[in-house]
């Protein structure tokens, strides 16, 4: 794993104005929800995509969800810590920071939202859910660990690999009536861009850190070969 990780420095502008864009793409629905009157102009849209979703049900991509709806959140969780904790048995801290850091604030910040702005979650979920339906936990949770992972590992079929499962990730918060369209786009915004601004605080420390903990493995690594070279 940590050869995978090749973390590249992309101007300023690459991070920054797609970051501002995805926090504000955030946040306009949920001054809509919290200070709009009546329906949200986005409701017809909500309601839409979710008499869409309940046309897709079978009892196979029930089963699909079910495991999602699992991983997607407590899961995703789970693999930032152990990921921030790896980062740090691998001689990289600061990049653990950023890891644990990303994590946390998109935590924090999902779980502020959903209590002010205190959206009801669509009838006939078909798994628990708690109180707050804007914006979503598990699309939230999933898309800052695989954006991370993308920044991280600097590779494009990473990049692609964080782009089907954060769509996956949204199509089955919604299939599983967990959330409304709105809902689980809010959460991809927050997320994504929250990762991009840490990252352009973190980039350039955490890319010579990574040079730096190569440099010691490549070291260790030709210590090693002539050792053995020696014993032979």
């Amino acid at each position: 794993m940590i050869g995978l990780l090749s973390p590249r420095r992309q101007p300023d502008w690459q991070l920054v104005a797609p970051g501002a864009l995805l926090v504000c793409g955030f946040l306009v629905p949920a001054a809509m929800l919290l200070f709009g009157q009546g329906e949200p102009a986005f409701n017809s849209g909500d309601t839409w995509w979710q008499a869409f979703a309940f046309t897709l049900h079978t009892p196979f991509w029930d089963g699909v969800n079910g495991v999602l709806n699992l991983m997607g959140y407590a899961g995703m969780l789970v693999c930032h810590g152990l990921l921030a904790i790896a980062l740090l048995i691998w001689n990289r801290p600061v990049t653990a920071i950023f890891v644990a850091a990303t994590g946390i604030a998109a935590l924090a910040l999902t779980q502020v939202t959903k209590a002010v702005v205190g959206r009801a979650r669509p009838e006939g979920a078909k798994v628990l859910t708690d109180t707050g339906s804007y914006p979503s936990g598990h699309v939230s949770a999933t898309t800052a660990l695989l954006v991370v992972l993308a920044l991280l590992i600097g590779r494009w079929w990473m990049t692609a690999v964080a782009a089907l499962g954060v769509l996956a990730m949204m199509i089955s918060r919604t299939y599983l009536s967990a959330h409304w369209l709105s809902d689980v786009l809010g959460g991809a915004c927050l997320a994504a861009g929250l990762a991009l601004l840490m990252w352009w605080r973190f980039r350039d420390i955490c890319i010579q850190e990574n040079a730096r903990a190569e440099g010691k493995t490549t070291w260790r690594a030709r210590a090693s070969r002539r050792r053995q070279a020696g014993e032979q």
